[in-house]
């Protein structure tokens, strides 16, 4: 069955880095783009950045220019790094495949 495994969330600083990974399973990774979305209390879940199967990548515009997604197909993993964090990336950062899973999601807080 497909599994998708985040890591990496935790508590920083503003100006402060994270690099949340996804690890998949049950699915051929290499055959899908990737995404991660995240969802703030009281607020809708949105897309933060897709990379597709050649590499390509998109950002939503919050978080252009400091965060970047990447993908190890040697490892079915999608990454996520995050830097010059601000208080409002305060959310619970989820992982997900357009087949239709989602990841059970990793808290990322940051504090001011």
């Amino acid at each position: 069955q497909v599994q998708l495994v985040e890591s990496g969330g935790g508590l920083v600083q503003t100006g402060g880095s994270l690099r949340l990974s996804c690890a998949a399973s049950g699915f051929i990774f290499s055959d899908n783009n990737m995404r991660w979305y995240r969802q703030a209390p009281g607020k809708q879940r949105e897309l933060v950045a897709t990379v597709t199967t050649g590499g390509s990548t998109n950002y939503a515009d919050s978080v252009k220019g400091r965060f970047t997604i990447s993908r190890d197909n040697a490892k079915n993993t999608v990454y996520l790094q995050m830097n010059s964090l601000k208080p409002e990336d305060t959310a619970v950062y989820y992982c997900y495949v357009p087949i239709g899973y989602w990841g059970q999601g990793t808290q990322v807080t940051v504090s001011s």
